[in-house]
C-alpha cells in the first residue's frame, strides 16, 4: 500500500494590526498587514482561512511563533491558542488581509482581542487554508450560514459567475447585523432575521422550503453544528445532492466552547456522515 505524505504544517506568518472598523453591531473587521504577509498567497478559493495564534500572558516568544519549537521547550500553558477565521478579503499589492469578526462582549478569546485591537499590535497567523470557491459549471448555487460563515458567503457572492442562479441564506441577529455585499447584477441575498428563535431555525425552514430549481446545485452551508446537521441531511437524503456536490460543516457548536468543539468535531463529522448513509442505504 502506498503511504500518503507526510502533512506539512501549516505555515507560520507574522502580521501587524493595521486598523479596525465596526461592521455591524457584532461584527468588526480587522485588518493586517505588514513585511511578515510578503509570501501570503490565495489559491482562489472563497473559504480561504488562516488559524490566529493567541500567545497567554507571560509568553514572550517572538512572532512568528515557531510552534514546534514552542511545544518542545515551553510548558503547556505557555502554549498559544489558535482560533480559526476565514479571509475576508486579501489585496497582494498593498499586503493588507481583512478578516472579519464575530464578538459579543468579552465571550471568547478573538472576539474580545478585536475589539481591543490596536494599531502596531503582532499576531502569527498560520495557513492559508481553504476548499470551496463557486463552480461555474453549475446551473445553480445554494448557499446558508449563520453569521460566522457570513465572510465566506460574502467573498463567494462577489465571486460569483456572471449570469449564475442564486438562492443565498444568510440569518442575523435582526436587521442591524445586514451587511452591503458587491455582488454581480442578478445576484442577492436573503437576510434572515433570528430574533428569539434558536440558531439556524430560520435557516432550516428558508432551505426545506425552498422550491429547488432544475439541474445541477453546488451547495455551501456552514455555521453553528446543529442546523448544519439538519441541513446536511435534507440535501442528502430528501434531495439527493451528491457529496462532491456538497461544502458543509459545523463552525462552531451551541454550548461548547471552541477548544471543546474541535476536539470532537473529527469525530462528530464521521459519526453524522454514519448516520446519514445508513438511513439513505
Amino acid at each position: 500500500m502506498a503511504q500518503r505524505p507526510a502533512r506539512q504544517a501549516p505555515k507560520a506568518q507574522r502580521a501587524q494590526v493595521l486598523r479596525t472598523e465596526r461592521i455591524t453591531p457584532n461584527m468588526v473587521r480587522v485588518v493586517f498587514g505588514g513585511d511578515g504577509l510578503a509570501e501570503f498567497e490565495l489559491s482562489g478559493c472563497t473559504d480561504h482561512y488562516v488559524k490566529i495564534c493567541f500567545a497567554p500572558e507571560g509568553a514572550d516568544y517572538p512572532h512568528p511563533f515557531d510552534m514546534a519549537r514552542i511545544r518542545a521547550e515551553q510548558p503547556r500553558e505557555l502554549w498559544p491558542s489558535n482560533r480559526t477565521y476565514t479571509v475576508r478579503s486579501w489585496d497582494p499589492d498593498t499586503l493588507e488581509l481583512a478578516i472579519d469578526f464575530v464578538v459579543h462582549g468579552d465571550e471568547g478569546l478573538a472576539g474580545p482581542w478585536a475589539l481591543r485591537a490596536v494599531p502596531g499590535q503582532e499576531v502569527t497567523l498560520l495557513g492559508p487554508g481553504g476548499a470551496y470557491a463557486p463552480d461555474a459549471s453549475a446551473d445553480w448555487h445554494l448557499l446558508a450560514g449563520d453569521e460566522s460563515a457570513l465572510p465566506a458567503i460574502a467573498a463567494a457572492l462577489e465571486q460569483m459567475p456572471t449570469g449564475a442562479l442564486v438562492h443565498a441564506f444568510v440569518e442575523v441577529a435582526d436587521a442591524s447585523e445586514e451587511q452591503k455585499i458587491a455582488m454581480p447584477d442578478g445576484v442577492g441575498v436573503t437576510w434572515l432575521h433570528r430574533g428569539e428563535r434558536p440558531v439556524g431555525e430560520a435557516l432550516i425552514t428558508a432551505v426545506t422550503e425552498l422550491e429547488f430549481p432544475e439541474g445541477d446545485v453546488q451547495a455551501f452551508v456552514h455555521g453553528e453544528a446543529g442546523f448544519v446537521k439538519e441541513i446536511r441531511r435534507h440535501l442528502r437524503l430528501d434531495r439527493g445532492i451528491p457529496l462532491p456536490r456538497l461544502s458543509i460543516s459545523g463552525y462552531w457548536r451551541l454550548g461548547q466552547n471552541d477548544d471543546a468543539w474541535r476536539s470532537v468535531k473529527p469525530e462528530w463529522n464521521a459519526q453524522v456522515e454514519r448516520e446519514q448513509e445508513s438511513v439513505a442505504a
